[in-house]
């Protein structure tokens, strides 16, 4: 947009010009005496010291082999399945009952039940838990959680469950957890 106020022969002088210095500025710089500074790189790289770390040896790759080949591989999985049977035939384990019809508190976490009241009836006491908005009745021997969990004691304040887990080996071990009363938050 500029050119069109500059005419065109001033155009061109300026860019000759221009071109011209720099051919110029070029020029001065290639001739001239680069002796001292040739001179003065040699004797600095002469008495600069290389300057080399020496690397360690690395060190020899020793393979192990195992040479236990009679003996049952720790990783095996039929290791598991010996140790297994043997337990099996000792019996007396805990197991929870998988033939059992489940009840509707089991379908629910014991994180999302919370214990909200209790009533007497006949002279039992019944725990009133509410899960997902819906208040229910659980009673003694009821099953909550989803870890196989029985109602082992209700008072009025807590109710405490007895469940039954998995340990890391796959044994089935009893855990005792508990839902407290929930008070009316205002």
């Amino acid at each position: 947009m500029m050119r069109a106020f500059i005419p065109d022969a001033w155009w061109r002088a300026g860019s000759l010009m221009a071109a011209g210095a720099a051919a110029a500025v070029l020029a001065g710089c290639q001739g001239g005496d680069m002796q001292d500074l040739q001179q003065w790189m040699a004797q600095t790289k002469s008495q600069s010291p290389i300057a080399t770390t020496r690397l360690s040896e690395p060190k020899k790759f020793q393979p192990f082999t195992y040479g236990e080949a009679a003996v049952i591989d720790p990783f095996n999985p039929s290791k598991l399945l010996v140790a297994l049977s043997r337990d099996k035939a000792r019996g007396g384990g805990l197991a929870p009952d998988m033939e059992r019809r489940r009840e509707v508190l089991e379908n629910y976490p014991l994180d999302a039940i919370a214990m909200v009241g209790t009533l007497q009836r006949h002279g039992v006491t019944i725990a009133l838990v509410r899960a997902d908005k819906t208040v229910f009745q659980a009673k003694v021997g009821n099953y909550a959680g989803q870890n196989f969990g029985v109602i082992r004691k209700i008072s009025d304040t807590e109710v405490t469950i007895k469940e039954l887990v998995q340990d890391a080996s796959g044994e089935w071990v009893e855990r005792e957890a508990s839902l407290a009363l929930q008070e009316n938050q205002k």
